[in-house]
């Protein structure tokens, strides 16, 4: 059966999923890569992303490792595919990643501006949705064929997919850092009148992480 899940979502200690001022030099914000530093060093981080051996294992690398498991396609919020605003002035930006992007399924962006599917190495294909979140989830589950949709923001998206309540879960990983300023992931969203609850944590020396999952 087909989840809907957020994993490895990296937060401040007061609420924020990236810095402020993001832009080419800095597409997690100013300060934003503080958030990740859990799992920057961790081996399915090291091996998904770069195709490097070794790294760190144990509680960070758990949840890592967890947030790839049974994945079928994966929705993003244009801000996550590049930093490019408005109707696409051309079509050379290719994404954050490279010729080889680490997801391997197809990706389905969130945008206001239609584009041409985009085909990458590795089994990665980038699809650019106008009709909103439904119509994305709706495309996303079909293509992931029973197997799970992750959300990979950004903050924006899964705001969006809370308030329809279609998020089964969410896991976060809180990170002991403070922005100060930048993008709120809960603002305006009530977790317990959606009907979310928490069900699972741990820490380890660089985050901890929580699992959220909402009630039938």
């Amino acid at each position: 059966m087909t989840r809907i899940r957020v994993a490895s979502f990296s937060i401040s200690l007061d609420g924020y999923a990236a810095g402020p001022h993001q832009d080419l030099e800095h597409p997690l914000g100013h300060n934003g890569p503080e958030l990740h530093k859990w799992v920057f060093p961790t081996r399915t981080f090291q091996k998904t992303l770069f195709g490097k051996e070794g790294g760190t294992t144990g509680v960070d690398d758990d949840f890592a490792a967890r947030g790839f498991a049974n994945l079928g396609a994966w929705i993003l919020g244009r801000n996550m595919f590049g930093p490019v605003r408005g109707p696409w002035l051309d079509l050379t930006w290719n994404g954050w990643w490279g010729d080889n992007p680490p997801y391997h399924v197809p990706v389905f962006v969130l945008t206001h501006h239609a584009r041409p599917r985009l085909e990458m190495e590795g089994g990665t294909t980038f699809e650019f949705v106008t009709g909103g979140v439904h119509e994305a989830l709706e495309r996303a589950r079909t293509a992931a064929a029973g197997k799970d949709v992750r959300i990979g923001g950004g903050a924006s998206t899964i705001r969006q997919y809370l308030r329809e309540r279609l998020l089964d879960e969410l896991h976060l990983a809180m990170s002991p850092v403070l922005l100060g300023q930048g993008e709120p992931l809960f603002e305006g969203i009530d977790l317990r009148a959606l009907g979310y609850r928490c069900v699972e944590q741990a820490a380890s020396a660089n985050a901890t992480h929580v699992v959220l999952q909402r009630e039938i």
